[in-house]
């Protein structure tokens, strides 16, 4: 039965497969093997449960049933399918075969998976030599082949355990990994906070451009689900610049459904791939993005003669391209409905200099919304705390609203995680946009001025606690009391010791 299939059952199924790969190969190396052989087991098992199923309504039309494959939405060709490399795990040459019926799924799904296997190779000399690395692959064909692991729509129904397994093992692969799952993975929370705060609506198209595995992309279109009876009237664009992450992405969007969307590979500041057919940068209604923090060699070199004119505000530091991120989402939205969430280090709400000119032409712009402080510890590779700044092509006044949420979380060992009533409480203060004592505040453009454009949130949210006044003479009487109680306890001591011989 359907109803018997827990979330938790196959996400611990899937956990277990990577036991294959600890302690033989590090774990932001085998994330990309795991990922990409659920993939392949997921579409396997769907075609294989259709083919059975045409098989029983059809069984003596064979050339019917080959036609009614074709139209699979993932068409797999004869023996490149996680069941014949399975047939086939004890022979030599597991990397190779892997490789070869990732290729032949490629080429026959050429309009939805173009590139997408070509940065993984299960051949690869860092799964340990020939021996090593081809048990390596049949233990992890054995575990995918496990009861547990039938992925088959048969036995899980429609509901969206696959897409869900595959965000959990992202979301496992980010907290084990340390520096580098930043790049690659946005807190659930987090993204949920964001896509509330841009309000997607049905059949806008919404873009990340440094969209990672795709997660915070996929949050903005699951809320237009969530509120329009599971439509699916949007499009969901992105860009991301690690070709194994690309291709994570890519994976990500199909096991979620989301078939209408457009993952662009490539560097978004050096070259950004989202272009109109007059090759100018795309306009969106919803801009978000977790853009990697104070980036290095971002691109400065070339961002002066950039031909989008996207940096006409100024020119973000060499060794900061958080604004480099900021401009470029700016450029993109569309004039009268566009809106944006980005989260950035505090540093983009005060650091002078360049970054200083850029706030000004912002605020003076009245393109800024909004800037909320959350607290430390809730990104992967980072303990640093960040900010959220909202911005949108039409506001409906002039005012800036500052909130500080950074004291108001649930504290994890190593993460820190926003609950639903503390993003709950972040949202309604947004739509609220009024004043809240040591919480919020709603600044004006002149208040901002005579700050020199400095954003920092506690020169606008006081959140300073008076300590009560201390009543000296209290105090004193209580000391006294306290002195007279030790004096008596004296005399009670030494009455004790000479009756035990102790004082003469």
């Amino acid at each position: 039965m359907t109803s018997q299939i827990k979330q938790d059952e196959i996400n611990n199924a899937v956990w277990e497969a990577c036991d294959t790969f600890r302690g033989t190969v590090d774990g932001a190396i085998y994330k990309d093997y795991v990922l990409t052989m659920l993939f392949l087991k997921y579409i396997s098992d769907v075609w294989q449960d259709h083919y059975d199923n045409y098989k029983t309504e059809y069984g003596d039309e064979p050339e019917l049933i080959s036609e009614m494959m074709k139209n699979e939405r993932f068409v797999l060709p004869e023996s490149a399918n996680f069941y014949s490399l399975y047939k086939h795990r004890y022979e030599a040459g597991n990397g190779e075969r892997i490789d070869k019926a990732l290729h032949a799924i490629e080429e026959a799904n050429i309009s939805k998976l173009r590139d997408v296997f070509q940065d993984i190779s299960f051949n690869a000399n860092k799964l340990g030599e020939e021996s090593t690395k081809n048990e390596l692959l049949r233990n992890l064909l054995e575990d995918f082949a496990k009861d547990d692991l039938n992925l088959k729509p048969s036995r899980i129904g429609k509901l969206d355990i696959i897409g869900n397994a595959y965000e959990f093992l992202i979301k496992k692969f980010a907290s084990d990994s340390g520096k580098s799952a930043g790049e690659y993975y946005t807190p659930p929370e987090v993204s949920e906070l964001m896509a509330e705060l841009v309000t997607p609506k049905e059949g806008e198209e919404i873009c990340d451009p440094t969209c990672g595995s795709g997660s915070l992309l996929m949050k903005c279109g699951k809320r237009i689900q969530l509120e329009n009876d599971g439509s699916k009237k949007y499009a969901l664009y992105g860009q991301e610049a690690i070709g194994s992450t690309w291709a994570l992405a890519k994976m990500n969007m199909f096991l979620h459904g989301e078939d209408n969307h457009r993952i662009e590979w490539g560097d978004t500041i050096r070259n950004p791939k989202l272009l109109d057919t007059e090759d100018r940068l795309k306009h969106f209604d919803i801009v978000v993005a977790n853009p990697p923090f104070s980036l290095d060699k971002w691109g400065h070199g070339t961002a002066e003669k950039d031909r989008f004119a996207r940096f006409r505000r100024g020119l973000p530091p060499k060794t900061k391209g958080d604004y480099a991120f900021i401009l470029h989402m700016i450029e993109t939205m569309k004039p009268k409905t566009g809106r944006m969430a980005v989260v950035a280090p505090h540093g983009v709400l005060f650091r002078g200099s360049a970054e200083g000119k850029i706030r000004t032409k912002l605020i003076d712009e009245n393109l800024l919304d909004a800037v909320i402080g959350l607290p430390e510890k809730l990104f992967y590779g980072t303990g640093i705390p960040a900010a959220i700044l909202v911005l949108r092509k039409k506001k409906i006044d002039s005012n800036v609203l500052f909130i500080d949420a950074s004291r108001e979380f649930s504290s994890g060992k190593n993460q820190n995680q926003l609950s639903s009533d503390h993003i709950a409480k972040i949202i309604a203060t947004y739509k609220a946009r009024e004043t809240v004592d040591k919480y919020a505040y709603l600044a004006t453009p002149d208040e901002m001025k005579e700050n020199d454009y400095n954003l920092n949130i506690p020169r606008y949210v006081d959140t300073f606690e008076e300590e009560e006044e201390i009543d000296l003479m209290a105090v004193r009487a209580e000391r006294e009391k306290l002195k007279t109680e030790l004096a008596d306890l004296e005399t009670q001591m030494d009455g004790y010791l000479k009756e035990l011989g102790y004082l003469s």
